[in-house]
């Protein structure tokens, strides 16, 4: 019996129906990476805490120089380097060598940089005396405490994706933990006894895994983390016994396994789990989508197809805005995780099959091409070609290290030459980063 078909929208639809945004935690700033921040950053300490030196050179008070013509000449009192946790005082007519970033002395109220002095850079020992050649102004390299931040202040928006810089803004603050929703944790299931690890050698008959750095990759691009990669022959018992020993888990993505021939591991094992059927398109006919054990709990399961252009055009369809929308990078609406394309023009001909909509791997196309297609300059529209010759069939992984988008060819559409319009999806992922639901 011949598995049901359905349109692309009824297939999303399934997909998108397990994506529920995954709830806030509080999680320490280590783990924030790539989290969405579930509510404002606001300072715990003031920006400085504390009133310090801008610069290395001398604190002092400005009153014992107002007035005075260089060159001046203080006593030093000693030294207060960065770290320094003991009170210090300028008395009149005196200064402390200071370092960036140090307290500085009650009393001071202005640093004059060492290379307005007499004073070499680098000395370890603080001089007895200092003679200033350029007199400073008031106030002068003094970062006041608070003058950057105040305790209350906002620093960071909820609805941030957590980057290195709001980490730091948020520790700068006195923030050691943030309530962030997580990025979701994937597990990754590649099958098949013909597949080997990557750089062993293959005996014949196999093919190196690539799906699952494809995978990997993937799904860290789209705001997921991949928290097991699972490798399983063709035995069903294999596979289940591998998700029961799984992590925690909010989401599987299996590929492969799943067509109508004699050995389809993740059909035989989750069958009762998932529901399987056919899509009208090329590549990636076969498609699955269901929920199913995972460790010591369960989790939404998305079965791909084994070839992998099939994964890659699969995962940009349907998986990568689905990601988005449970790591509450997009809003959780009917509709939000079809692909968002933009109009491109054809810059060579190729062919689709009649009857099925064709994603296509396209790169941008050269001046060259682009001329030689007989494309007006500038064109209208952003022209591409395929990356590979053989066009969208699903083995050609090597060739995808070049496909910045994917071409939407409608199931009409039979030939596709040099001038024709077309719809791309970007595969940059730019669309389900912070601000990314337009």
């Amino acid at each position: 019996m011949r598995d049901p078909e359905l349109t692309i929208p009824e297939h999303r639809d399934l997909v998108e129906a397990l994506a529920q945004p995954l709830p806030a935690v509080e999680a320490p700033l280590e783990s924030c990476t790539g989290a969405v921040l579930a509510e404002d950053v606001r300072a715990a300490v003031p920006v400085p805490p504390f009133t310090n030196s801008a610069m290395d050179g001398f604190a002092l008070r400005f009153d014992d120089i107002a007035g005075l013509a260089a060159p001046v000449t203080l006593s030093v009192l000693g030294d207060i380097p960065a770290g320094d946790t003991i009170p210090r005082e300028c008395r009149p007519g005196a200064a402390w060598r200071i370092m960036t970033g140090a307290p500085m002395p009650a009393g001071a109220d202005t640093v004059v940089r060492v290379e307005a002095t007499d004073h070499s850079p680098g000395v370890a020992e603080a001089p007895e005396e200092v003679t200033i050649s350029r007199l400073p102004e008031r106030g002068a390299d003094v970062r006041h405490r608070g003058e950057a931040v105040e305790p209350g202040d906002i620093v960071v928006r909820a609805g941030a994706v957590l980057r290195g810089q709001e980490l730091a803004a948020a520790a700068s603050v006195g923030h050691g933990a943030l309530r962030v929703h997580p990025r979701p944790r994937v597990v990754i299931v590649t099958t098949g006894a013909e597949l080997a690890a990557a750089g062993d050698g293959l005996a014949h008959g196999q093919i190196p895994d690539s799906n699952g750095f494809l995978l990997r990759g993937l799904v860290e691009e789209a705001g997921g983390v991949v928290a097991a990669h699972l490798r399983t022959g063709d035995s069903p018992g294999q596979l289940r016994a591998a998700l029961d020993r799984a992590p925690l888990a909010d989401l599987v993505i299996t590929a492969g396994g799943i067509s109508q021939g004699a050995h389809e591991v993740v059909r035989r094992a989750l069958g009762a789990d998932a529901g399987f059927h056919r899509v009208a398109q090329q590549p990636g006919g076969p498609q699955g989508v269901g929920r199913t054990r995972v460790g010591d709990g369960e989790a939404p399961v998305v079965c791909l197809p084994g070839n992998p252009v099939s994964v890659f055009v699969s995962f940009h369809v349907y998986v990568a805005r689905a990601l988005a929308v449970m790591a509450h990078r997009l809003p959780k609406r009917r509709g939000i995780t079809a692909p968002r394309t933009a109009p491109a023009v054809a810059a060579a001909p190729w062919r689709s099959p009649r009857g099925k909509t064709q994603f296509i791997p396209l790169r941008p196309a050269g001046p060259d091409e682009a001329g030689a297609a007989g494309l007006p300059v500038p064109p209208e529209a952003l022209p591409v070609v395929p990356v590979h010759a053989l066009g969208s069939k699903s083995h050609l992984v090597a060739s995808l290290p070049g496909a910045d988008f994917i071409g939407v060819v409608p199931p009409a559409t039979t030939r596709i030459g040099p001038g024709d319009q077309l719809d791309v999806i970007d595969c940059s992922h730019w669309d389900t980063a912070a601000g990314g639901a337009r």
